[in-house]
């Protein structure tokens, strides 16, 4: 099936993961995190790692530990979660976006490909992670 905005599962993961964080009241470990999400620990362990060494989480080991945000929820932004593991969004046009090459007068897709990247980098610019959480 095709997508018009590819997220990967590792950005899914780590979006969902710092929401969880960030809304709990005690640390969470991977497993706690895993059975929230049902998915695996494995896979979501990169990602935390991932997280803890870009300084957004802070990791304690053992049985009463888990992780916790380094930084306020209401300063971190989706974008900035999303980049992470995305990179920078690049505006998605036309694979024949270059005038001279494309034979028709207007874009086949209306531009819709340029406002659908732009709208989903402001979405993630504008959301808060604080906002996420009850």
């Amino acid at each position: 099936m095709s997508k018009i905005i590819n997220i990967s599962e590792a950005a899914t993961l780590a979006l969902h993961s710092m929401a969880l964080i960030a809304g709990s009241e005690k640390m969470l470990n991977a497993i706690d995190i895993a059975q929230k999400m049902h998915f695996s620990k494995n896979h979501l362990s990169k990602v935390l790692q991932m997280l803890v060494r870009r300084d957004y989480l802070s990791s304690i080991r053992g049985p009463k530990g888990g992780f916790r945000l380094k930084k306020e929820a209401q300063e971190i932004t989706l974008l900035e979660i999303y980049e992470i593991f995305e990179g920078k969004i690049s505006s998605q046009e036309c694979a024949i976006h270059n005038k001279t090459a494309c034979p028709l007068l207007e874009c086949v897709f209306g531009g819709l490909t340029c406002r659908f990247s732009l709208e989903f980098e402001n979405y993630l610019k504008h959301k808060k992670l604080s906002e996420l959480i009850k």
